[in-house]
């Protein structure tokens, strides 16, 4: 784990608050990295990611559900059976809270022993996941680009408990980009990892080189988002000239 094919450079230019983090979930030790030694759910030690050196995680390291996301343990029964939802006043009834552990995503049994992190800057190794922590604005610029060259739809897909089931599980498994934003989830909300209103995007190794690729050649900022009312009309209008020209002659 000692070089990566792509050039994560250009997300420099954004200049993140808060910077990408590359995970890569692996059956055997990784080489080159230490082991943390703090004890913490997912989403805190991917925080941790952020401002730190890259690290990697085992089973003894996660304090949380995640670990059954991760495929590191078998779920309990008394926690499938929704009554953990059902008693916090989450959902109505154990029912609706069992009723989710049908659609989250879980890594299969015993297939990931160790998860390695890296801020996007540090990386050393080809991730299977880059999540990227964004203001709106910023965020804005890396839809658009995942959207850039394909032009598929971006949906989101999670539920109030175990968002690691769709920040990291979901992704990983099935290809998909996912999203949501800080706030909103009820684990990431009472661990308070990171401030309300933020999009937090997990881009599947996939999509990764597309989405650097459309980074560095489309336009960040649009022109109709720097124009006037009045300049705006003028832009469309040739646009629109243009494009009735062309059909005209073609």
């Amino acid at each position: 784990m000692n070089q990566t094919r792509w050039d994560y450079s250009v997300f420099d230019k954004f200049n993140f608050e808060r910077k990408p983090v590359g995970i890569k979930f692996l059956l055997n030790r990784p080489e080159g990295l230490e082991q943390t030694d703090k004890i913490m759910p997912i989403c805190r030690l991917f925080t941790e990611a952020q401002t730190g050196q890259p690290f990697y995680a085992t089973k003894d390291n996660f304090s949380c559900v995640d670990r059954l996301i991760l495929g590191m343990i078998d779920p309990e029964a008394y926690m499938v059976s929704g009554q953990i939802g059902a008693k916090e006043k989450i959902y109505q009834e154990a029912r609706a809270n069992s009723r989710i552990y049908h659609h989250i995503y879980k890594i299969p049994r015993d297939t990931v022993r160790y998860v390695a992190f890296s801020s996007q800057d540090k990386l050393t190794f080809e991730p299977d996941l880059l999540i990227i922590t964004a203001k709106p604005s910023d965020a804005e610029i890396i839809f658009r680009a995942l959207s850039y060259s394909i032009g598929k739809p971006l949906t989101s897909k999670f539920t109030p408990v175990l968002m690691c089931a769709w920040v990291f599980g979901y992704p990983y498994i099935t290809g998909e980009l996912n999203y949501t934003v800080t706030g909103i989830g009820y684990g990431i909300r009472m661990q308070r990892v990171l401030p309300e209103g933020l999009f937090l995007i997990s881009v599947p190794y996939d999509l990764i080189p597309m989405l650097i690729d459309n980074l560095k050649e489309m336009e960040w900022v649009l022109p109709m988002t720097t124009l006037s009312e009045e300049d705006r009309k003028v832009f469309s209008a040739r646009i629109m000239e243009e494009i009735q020209e062309e059909y005209k002659n073609g």
